[in-house]
């Protein structure tokens, strides 16, 4: 990284743009405020063009690449927020593991966890620093190169969500491998479980202390677990990681940065998700609006949920759809977003027509309330 390595996470350019961290407080608004989960993707000619032949994690790696990676929608698109580019396997790599991209497959690790007596190979103390200082240093960099454009989120992926990956070996329909753990080994499991947590809080921590001015936490395969192994195996450490973050970062003396937990398809736990510490509950698109506002209260700000595939749509009718979405949250409170990250073969004009649309009918929305 060209002289990146002497920017210190200080002195940092003043924000312009705050309206994405006031929705997450719960502070009024202006507009509603949006961005998108993989916002940095596929989808962009110049992402591919900057990825093109550079292995995944190598570009993880790179601070230099992943901060023009994260730059890269905001040079295009009016959104409110700019979130790190890396990737929540990072985590299981600390641990020790080897986790390689596969062309045409994802993400692969060459030796998934099969025994319990595996659990032995981890590393049961891990340094951040020393092992993702990497992802330190990108957020660092980003946050000064934005310029106090827009807030930077920074994330991690959740225990369970990360316990899959790493006994699975990969992606997977079913979870079968990892679920099995939950049934024959649960207190291996909990081991394992225990140790993530304590690894993503470090994580996280250090992501603020490096810059970040908000954090998410992925439970992508919250939808793989029924409604009592979610209480059991996913939700103790969810609420363990927002606690511990946040008792760090006092200690620290860091700022306490507004939190965002995203459980995709736990609609059946939307109601312990808004107790569980998090400012903001993200939703994915399999629930309506009204129903999530009613299940999580008022003290919560919700993310989300316009179905990915809805960009496929002619402009009007994204147009539309956000209009239709937007009535429904209402406008406070309320931070807009997809219910699932962007897909490669997205049309970036469609983003485009999203992003405008959330600005243009929230402002008329509020103006006329």
């Amino acid at each position: 990284m060209e002289g990146g390595e002497r920017l210190l996470p200080k002195g940092f350019p003043k924000l312009k743009n705050d309206t994405f961290l006031r929705a997450a407080r719960g502070e009024e608004t202006e507009h509603t405020p949006v961005w998108c989960m993989r916002q940095a993707g596929r989808y962009l000619p110049e992402f591919r063009e900057t990825r093109a032949a550079q292995d995944f994690f190598a570009t993880c790696r790179s601070p230099k690449l992943c901060c023009e990676l994260t730059l890269q929608p905001l040079r295009r698109f009016p959104l409110d927020a700019a979130i790190i580019f890396s990737d929540i396997l990072v985590v299981p790599q600390a641990l020790g593991m080897e986790v390689v991209m596969v062309p045409g497959k994802g993400p692969t690790f060459t030796e998934p966890l099969k025994e319990v007596e595996d659990l032995l190979k981890l590393r049961q103390k891990v340094d951040v620093t020393a092992e993702l200082g990497y992802v330190f240093q990108a957020i660092t960099l980003t946050r000064h190169s934005l310029e106090g454009r827009v807030p930077l989120i920074g994330f991690s992926g959740a225990p369970w969500t990360l316990m899959s990956y790493m006994i699975e070996g990969g992606g997977s329909t079913t979870m079968a491998k990892a679920k099995r753990w939950l049934y024959r080994h649960p207190e291996a499991s909990h081991r394992l479980l225990r140790l993530l947590a304590d690894v993503v809080t470090d994580y996280l921590v250090g992501q603020v202390a490096a810059g970040a001015q908000a954090l998410q936490l992925f439970e992508s395969h919250a939808g793989h677990l029924g409604p009592e192994q979610f209480q059991d195996f996913a939700l103790p450490y969810i609420r363990d990681i927002a606690q511990a973050v946040k008792s760090k970062l006092k200690e620290e003396a860091l700022p306490l940065v507004p939190m965002i937990i995203f459980a995709k398809d736990a609609h059946y736990a939307l109601r312990d998700l808004a107790h569980a510490g998090y400012e903001v509950v993200g939703l994915d698109w399999t629930i309506r609006p009204q129903e999530a506002r009613a299940q999580t209260g008022k003290d919560v700000t919700l993310q989300g949920n316009l179905d990915p595939c809805a960009l496929y749509a002619p402009k009007e009718k994204i147009g539309e759809l956000v209009k239709k979405m937007l009535e429904g949250f209402g406008t406070q409170r309320y931070i807009a977003n997809l219910g699932h990250g962007l897909y490669p073969d997205m049309n970036p004009e469609h983003v485009g027509a999203f992003v405008e649309a959330v600005h243009t009918h929230s402002r008329h929305i509020k103006k006329h309330s």
